[in-house]
């Protein structure tokens, strides 16, 4: 990526958290629950990450209407469409926050995911991915992300 646009992303960066500094400081912030408001800090840390990675982002918070849940992040790396599940914590504590994408939850990403392509244009389905990303917001620390590309696929695997 090209040093100009690794600037630009920066900056953004610095001014939409100096702007949500400045809303919080006037009581303008939005009213919610404290895990949420730690998890879209997530969402936006691994956002830029992604960015400053090559990832083009196309969707944030993606919800299929009538199939419950949502995709965090949708993106292309190149002519791959990756699908990015963001868990977030404020402590490293002994179980990592990628470990919170059970089973139960890597099926509602499989049928968002199947939904979310069936809607693109053209005849063949683009090759797709399924992502983790875990953000470590450690209060006094920069935002920590760890991506774990490929981290499970559109079936799983039986443990007999």
């Amino acid at each position: 990526m090209k040093r100009t646009e690794q600037l630009r992303i920066g900056t953004l960066e610095r001014a939409l958290k100096g702007l949500d500094r400045i809303a919080k400081r006037r009581g303008r912030a939005a009213e919610q629950s404290e895990h949420l408001a730690t998890g879209i800090a997530g969402e936006e840390a691994a956002y830029f990450f992604l960015r400053r990675n090559g990832f083009t982002v196309v969707a944030r918070r993606w919800a299929g209407g009538n199939v419950p849940g949502d995709l965090d992040v949708i993106a292309w790396k190149g002519p791959l469409l990756c699908f990015i599940e963001v868990k977030t914590r404020t402590a490293h504590d002994m179980t990592p926050a990628e470990a919170a994408v059970d089973s139960q939850k890597r099926r509602t990403l499989r049928r968002l995911a199947r939904h979310y392509i069936r809607q693109l244009p053209g005849q063949v389905a683009p090759q797709a991915r399924f992502d983790v990303i875990s953000v470590y917001l450690v209060p006094g620390h920069d935002a920590e992300c760890a991506h774990f590309e490929n981290a499970f696929g559109w079936s799983e695997q039986r443990v007999d």
